[in-house]
């Protein structure tokens, strides 16, 4: 009976939260209680969704986690309608720059993680608007204050991927002593693009093989159903060769993973990934219950995911 007590205690947690002795939602491999669960610890506060609400919610996502060198233009509406230049990678993985041009360059790939990523680039956004010519960065916990949710507008992003890095030195006219750094950079960035028949769906090619990584906005659980309902019916074969075969999450979104032939490229891809994107409609709209061999693939499915933050 004490035991049976202790246990139903230790589960007993409000839905939406995260019991102390689970894994963190980070993804970090800690339990909660060791992590963002801890006073003083990885963060007072975690945001298991922190782009929700964006309009490019998926493609902020893809630039934060996949995509290697990537550029978009983000309107700040409530510091007098600035531009700003949101950026996949700053150079020394800056969160901010204040460049000598006066354009203010904002980084989503950085070292910092204080709970809601959201809430860390509008405190960054806001002290590089201000900010002299320079580096800007966070080296606390920003505190209560607004989410880019607050400062921007709803204008889609329109993304720019660059095959590498020379976006760092478009401003600079001198750039003797940069060119050791840039090329090391560039070694490292993956030849990817972006599809324009769908959002937020990039094509990478690694060497050894090609992927499609395609970050998705439906809640888990339904993705996971319709993703099953299309790989028992052969429908997730998104080109001649190509095998659906895991997923990222990130940020409280799922990314579909594709192996895909070498050689088969990007724009072999826009017709198919349209045409997968209707089934994939369809399938969200059905909400009868999967049958034995769907619930195998869901399972499946559901085993083949890669947390990333």
């Amino acid at each position: 009976m004490a035991k049976s007590s202790r246990t139903k205690t230790r589960d007993s947690v409000p839905a939406g939260e995260v019991a102390p002795r689970q894994p963190c939602p980070c993804g970090s491999g800690k339990r909660y209680k060791a992590c963002h669960g801890a006073k003083g610890g990885a963060a007072d506060v975690f945001v298991g969704r922190p782009f929700e609400g964006l309009p490019s919610e998926c493609d902020i996502v893809a630039m934060r986690e996949l995509v290697p060198a990537a550029t978009a233009t983000l309107t700040v509406e409530k510091a007098g309608h600035r531009q700003v230049q949101l950026c996949t990678l700053l150079p020394m993985a800056a969160p901010a720059m204040s460049r000598e041009s006066g354009q203010v360059w904002l980084g989503l790939q950085v070292q910092h993680n204080y709970g809601d990523p959201s809430r860390d680039l509008a405190a960054v956004l806001l002290e590089a608007i201000d900010a002299e010519p320079g580096i800007v960065g966070l080296t606390s916990a920003p505190g209560e204050g607004p989410r880019l949710q607050d400062l921007v507008g709803d204008a889609t992003l329109e993304v720019t991927v660059h095959d590498g890095f020379d976006y760092w030195i478009g401003d600079v006219e001198d750039t003797s002593g940069m060119e050791g750094a840039l090329e090391q950079a560039n070694q490292a960035a993956t030849p990817t693009a972006r599809l324009s028949s769908v959002e937020a769906a990039y094509w990478t090619n690694v060497g050894a093989k090609e992927h499609l990584r395609w970050v998705m906005p439906e809640p888990e659980d339904q993705l996971l159903d319709a993703l099953a309902r299309l790989h028992v019916s052969g429908a997730d074969v998104i080109a001649e060769g190509a095998r659906l075969v895991g997923m990222f999450r990130a940020h409280g979104l799922l990314a579909p993973v594709w192996d895909l032939p070498v050689g088969t490229g990007a724009a072999a891809l826009e017709g198919p990934a349209a045409t997968f994107k209707s089934a994939l409609d369809e399938a969200l709209a059905d909400t009868s219950d999967l049958t034995a061999e769907q619930r195998a693939a869901r399972s499946g499915l559901a085993n083949r995911q890669v947390t990333i933050r």
